[in-house]
């Protein structure tokens, strides 16, 4: 099986060739809903091991933390052996929520040391539309003995960064254009975005079916905004998961982006950050 490092996606087609390969996880969350647990119960991947985006791919943090703050690097690492990760294991992470929750996974394990682990392009529903199998109830794993490293500040910005980044480089907000530009805010308490980012919502870089669009208009995009080869990209969202798919999508065509995991949520919760509006 390939390397992440190679092609960060797997098809639906090679998942099933190669599913007594892969450790396979089901990383299934929306926002604002918490029944991930009992969609995978009533149907998954066959063999597929439930992950909780929100109790083990975030913590509980104060504000100015963000909604979802990352997990200590060790309290990852225990979640990655409770997931029954053997060293070596080839790894697979899929959702339905055009792969958004998955990405998460697969960026904390990389940004960990995780060599070989993958995001299923398309998700649950490209995996049922193909007619793949599945099965209901939970799977029960020996623990593994996976060792993840420890990578501390490594790949991430924190909100000082974040806001000196434009000075050195390019910042993406990867949310709506209608958030980007302070227009409408559902969720976080002040609309606007990071002053000097640049917007570059997701749904330019995922098809409307849920997967990622040819490498080749991923790269215009990117192009488009600025985030060329050449210069350090960082991006943010709201709270720091479709960050981490924009970072997928960089990682599809060979580009690097340091992700700010506190994202609008952290600044717009930190008393005295500049809040910008419109297209500037």
């Amino acid at each position: 099986m390939s390397s992440a490092s190679e092609n960060p996606l797997i098809s639906v087609d090679e998942l099933r060739d190669r599913l007594d390969e892969v450790h396979v996880l089901d990383a299934r969350w929306r926002l604002g809903h918490d029944d991930g647990r009992e969609q995978y119960l009533a149907g998954h991947i066959p063999g597929a091991v439930f992950v909780d985006v929100e109790g083990e791919l975030s913590r509980h943090g104060e504000l100015h933390e963000g909604r979802h703050p990352l997990p200590g690097d060790e309290s990852l690492a225990e979640a990655a052996r409770r997931w029954g990760i053997r060293t070596g294991d080839p790894v697979v992470i899929y959702d339905d929520a055009r792969m958004s929750s998955a990405s998460r996974a697969w960026w904390a394990l990389r940004r960990a040391g995780l060599a070989d682990v993958r995001v299923l392009d398309g998700g649950w529903r490209a995996w049922l539309a193909a007619g793949g199998a599945s099965e209901t109830g939970d799977v029960a794993v020996a623990p593994g003995d996976v060792a993840l490293g420890s990578p501390a500040g490594e790949g991430i910005i924190d909100i000082d960064a974040a806001a000196a980044w434009p000075g050195t480089g390019v910042l993406v907000d990867v949310r709506t254009a209608e958030r980007y530009r302070g227009e409408s805010e559902p969720i976080d308490p002040v609309a606007g975005h990071v002053p000097g980012a640049r917007n570059l919502p997701i749904a330019e870089v995922v098809t409307a079916e849920g997967r990622f669009a040819p490498a080749s208009d991923i790269a215009a995009a990117f192009d488009a905004v600025g985030a060329t080869g050449e210069t350090p990209i960082a991006a943010y969202c709201g709270s720091g998961i479709t960050a981490a798919q924009f970072a997928l999508a960089g990682a599809i065509i060979g580009r690097d982006v340091t992700v700010f995991p506190g994202s609008w949520s952290s600044w717009s919760n930190t008393r005295g950050r500049p809040i910008a509006t419109g297209d500037d």
